[in-house]
């Protein structure tokens, strides 16, 4: 690796008697968990504690109010989790009456996952609040630099080069 390729191209801010990070900053790992960590404190402040729902939880109930007949394996599929946490997951979410479990009315072995009434009420009002939750930790970018920002993250998660 060349010494220009371990220069951060933005410092991380010094702090008195703060530790040097030039070590760690030129990686887009450490980056995004730095930035990370202040979204999900934004995450617990707005959907968290007033809510009482976790990321996953949150993730389950949107894909659900955007979907039909999704099944248990899709969830699992669509983020990353593994077949028996998606199971637990999904019993906390139904015990709280905001999902239910069904047969498919199109084969009669599958389950799918459905909001409840309350369950979309819900996804609803967070939908709502996510719209806006992430305004103050993102007011350094401008609208232009948020885009390109959820792309370029969206491409790094896709794992592959798009033609040109």
């Amino acid at each position: 690796m060349t010494a220009s390729a371990t220069k951060p191209a933005v410092e991380a801010p010094a702090l008195p008697g703060a530790l040097d990070h030039s070590r760690l900053t030129y990686l887009l790992g450490y980056a995004t968990s730095r930035a990370s960590i202040e979204l999900k404190k934004d995450f617990r402040r707005h959907l968290g504690g007033p809510l009482g729902l976790k990321a996953v939880e949150f993730s389950i109930l949107m894909l659900l109010l955007s979907n039909q007949d999704v099944n248990p394996k899709q969830l699992c599929e669509a983020l990353d989790v593994s077949a028996p946490n998606m199971a637990i997951t999904i019993d906390r979410l139904a015990e709280r009456g905001w999902v239910e479990r069904s047969r498919s009315t199109r084969d009669r072995r599958a389950v799918i996952v459905d909001l409840t009434t309350a369950g979309r009420d819900l996804a609803l009002r967070a939908d709502r609040i996510a719209r806006s939750m992430e305004q103050t930790p993102l007011q350094v970018l401008t609208a232009a630099e948020r885009a390109l920002l959820i792309e370029l993250l969206f491409k790094v998660a896709r794992g592959r080069r798009e033609p040109a």
